[in-house]
């Protein structure tokens, strides 16, 4: 599916009708089980994607599948409380769709998170992970077909998908916090199935730290747009063939539910450095 650059307008247009003269300055993307920090924005306005023109509905469990604008640490944000996977049958495009949707209401930022298996086995499952550089060997990319100028070049560099500047306050945030961040390499994955224990080796070899089902495709967008990303990983279980148990869904949400405060602490101080 190809979308045009109408169909990014009529869906800014409607958000538009919906939040008046509001413009969020950071988008955040909140992965499995850590959708509560959409919870504590101050007055909040929430959209359901369903009522969004050309928006697709998540099917994952712990994606509540809405939109909530307000303030967050005195910064105008718009939180997208899950977001739309690829496995679930989308596009890379549908996948990296709100993220031009938002950059076109004014979002100059992108804060995106996700829960995913551990790599590094210097590390354990809890850790959070500064997400430093990706790693996506599928081969189509959410740019893939027509370009559309008003959003960025037909070929654009990939050198610094994830911002040096916003990697600082993350670091500095932390400090401060009193929390060990790990930093390291994301490694995408299409799923649903979890990796192979061979997959998960290979992904070493590479230099992958991490590995998921998400995030790739909405940094890939929201660079091109020429937005700054900062991307953080909840290191919600060892992947595959590292421990001898085998990898449950439900087993990531309660990993995700259990860090979440530390995890949301982290994001609300770097916000309030931004």
């Amino acid at each position: 599916m190809e979308f045009t650059y109408q169909d990014y307008l009529e869906s800014a247009e409607a958000l538009r009708n919906r939040i008046g003269s509001f413009s969020p300055q950071v988008m955040l993307i909140l992965g499995t089980g850590l959708g509560a920090l959409g919870d504590q924005l101050e007055d909040p306005i929430v959209v359901p994607y369903s009522e969004i023109p050309h928006f697709c509905c998540s099917t994952t469990p712990g994606h509540a599948g809405r939109l909530v604008f307000g303030s967050l640490e005195g910064k105008p944000v718009a939180v997208m409380q899950g977001r739309v996977h690829y496995y679930e049958g989308f596009s890379f495009q549908q996948v990296g769709y709100a993220v031009r949707v938002l950059h076109l209401l004014g979002a100059s930022k992108l804060v995106v998170t996700n829960a995913a298996g551990c790599i590094n086995t210097d590390w354990n499952a809890g850790d959070v992970m500064l997400i430093t550089d990706h790693i996506k060997l599928a081969l189509e990319s959410p740019l893939r077909g027509t370009n559309i100028p008003e959003f960025g070049t037909r070929f654009p560099d990939s050198t610094t998908l994830y911002t040096p500047r916003l990697q600082e306050i993350a670091r500095s945030a932390a400090e401060q916090l009193g929390l060990t961040l790990r930093e390291g390499v994301y490694m995408f994955f299409p799923g649903p199935q979890y990796e192979t224990p061979a997959e998960i080796r290979a992904a070493r070899i590479l230099g992958a730290d991490a590995a998921g089902m998400s995030t790739a495709p909405e940094v890939l967008v929201a660079h091109h747009c020429g937005m700054e990303v900062l991307g953080f990983t909840m290191l919600c279980n060892m992947a595959a063939g590292i421990l001898p148990e085998p990898l449950d869904e439900w087993e990531v949400l309660k990993a995700a539910d259990a860090g979440k405060e530390h995890f949301t602490a982290l994001v609300r101080s770097c916000l309030r450095q931004m």
